[in-house]
């Protein structure tokens, strides 16, 4: 029996592949499909699967394997920062001033893959992280999943969290073919190495096929298929979404035209300057017209950095996205961050009506252009400034495209961002077609059917 195991890592996974088809599909293509979960298995009690879901315990990761990612993570880092400012910069995090023990090891690897570095190396350090699995237990228990459930294929919808990494093992060691969804679009461009190696790669884009073969060197045209993405498979089926009203109704907005702005994590420090900055405009008469403004918090964090804006703004309407912590024992908690179906409605809805979106340089930039809105991107901060440096990320593989494309406004300073409002609240800007050009090279596949085209990749490599 062909018998497809599908990892879900996260709640974006679980956004990405059980609120679409792809479990449908994929069990039209295989005789039984098996969902391998690093959520609680009772997440998935609501929707009918019709698929057995298998619950891993969670992984801990004990020094020796942190010892030996972090010299493969750090050495990729390293080996690929030359004409790469993204990759550089995410590789100077890595040389931190802690004063423990795991400090002063960062500062050994990082000055030590400064001089030894190469693909070989990596592959060495892989071996060496993947031999600290054999007698972890949980590794047993996983290949006891693995075994009983006859696994013959194993999906990985992410391929970059640490504890994903004895599970690739396991596969490996049972001959289970192996296959990693690349999760996002600055994945291969700026972060770190992968969680471990796989027998074959789905892609968003013939840009994503051609990025990952530089940065994986070992990685062959034939092992990679380029499928687009299921992250936005939702925006053209019918079953997402509200109408105009529900919408209207659900947020109480008025008939005026509203802006959505989007917000990142707190790791995009700027966006509560951002804020404050749009709603005085707002509240001040600065804009062209009136308007509605309507503020998605970030699913990953709680918005408690925005509570003085909602004090200071009365008139703001909020989004908090219906993302719960459904496991706090987990190193990596935000992971455990599942999303309701209602949620996704909310999004796409918000999307579709507003007059355009605001958010700083997100991936939330690819979903406005599929509903054809216009996209400001304030970045403020430089490194000659007293704001967080956020213009530095114009500087990243994978933003430069956009800015190259000239799709989205791109503003920094308060000047310019008032322009770019009054601009886009009174005139057509004229970038449709940049938009759908920079969509194109994002994702190089149709929108519709992407979970059925993922299913039949997998079946197609499996050969």
């Amino acid at each position: 029996m062909s018998i497809l195991g599908v990892v879900i890592t996260d709640g974006v996974g679980f956004r990405n592949f059980i609120f679409t088809d792809f479990i449908v599909e994929a069990k039209k293509k295989y005789d039984k499909v098996v969902i391998i979960s690093c959520l609680p298995a009772f997440v998935y009690n609501t929707y009918n699967l019709d698929c057995e879901v298998v619950e891993l315990e969670v992984f801990e990761e004990k020094f020796p394997t942190w010892l030996f990612r972090k010299f493969k993570e750090v050495t990729h880092l390293q080996l690929n920062a030359k004409n790469n400012f993204g990759i550089r910069d995410n590789l100077a995090l890595t040389k931190t001033k802690s004063q423990t023990l795991r400090g002063a090891v960062n500062r050994f690897i990082y000055n030590f893959s400064a001089i030894l570095k190469s693909e070989g190396l990596l592959q060495v350090y892989n071996k060496l992280q993947q031999f600290t699995f054999r007698k972890d237990e949980k590794t047993k228990a996983y290949k006891e999943i693995l075994v009983q459930h006859e696994i013959s294929s194993l999906f990985f919808t992410h391929q970059r969290p640490p504890f994903i990494a004895p599970l690739i093992y396991t596969a490996e060691k049972l001959g289970i073919k192996t296959t990693a969804f690349i999760f996002s679009w600055d994945n291969l461009g700026s972060k770190g190495r992968m969680a471990g190696t796989f027998d074959h790669y789905l892609v968003w884009s013939d840009l994503m096929k051609k990025d990952l073969m530089e940065f994986y060197p070992t990685v062959t045209p034939n092992q990679i298929q380029v499928v687009g993405t299921p992250q936005f498979e939702p925006y053209v089926t019918d079953k997402f979404g509200y109408d105009e009203f529900a919408l209207k109704k659900k947020f109480k907005l008025s008939d005026k035209p509203f802006i959505f702005f989007t917000c990142n994590d707190s790791s995009s420090e700027n966006d509560v300057i951002y804020l404050d900055c749009l709603a005085g405009f707002i509240n001040n008469g600065k804009l062209a017209k009136r308007v509605d403004l309507v503020v998605r918090t970030s699913p990953a964090e709680d918005p408690v950095r925005f509570s003085w804006i909602k004090e200071k703004y009365p008139f703001i309407i909020w989004n908090e996205p219906d993302w719960t912590v459904q496991r706090k024992s987990h190193q990596e908690m935000w992971t455990q961050r599942v999303p309701s179906l209602e949620d996704i409605n909310d999004l796409k809805s918000l999307l579709k009506f507003c007059a355009f979106n605001i958010n700083v340089l997100s991936t939330i930039t690819l979903d406005a252009f599929i509903f054809e809105k216009p996209v400001i991107n304030p970045v403020f901060g430089s490194k000659d400034n007293h704001l967080f440096d956020d213009q530095k990320f114009l500087r990243y593989r994978h933003l430069e495209h956009l800015v190259r494309s000239d799709s989205s406004v791109i503003v920094k300073n308060e000047k310019e961002f008032l322009d770019a409002l009054n601009f886009l609240l009174t005139k057509e800007e004229g970038k449709s077609l940049h938009r759908k050009r920079f969509l194109t090279q994002q994702i190089s596949r149709p929108l519709e059917n992407t979970s059925q085209r993922v299913a039949c990749a997998l079946k197609e490599l499996d050969k």
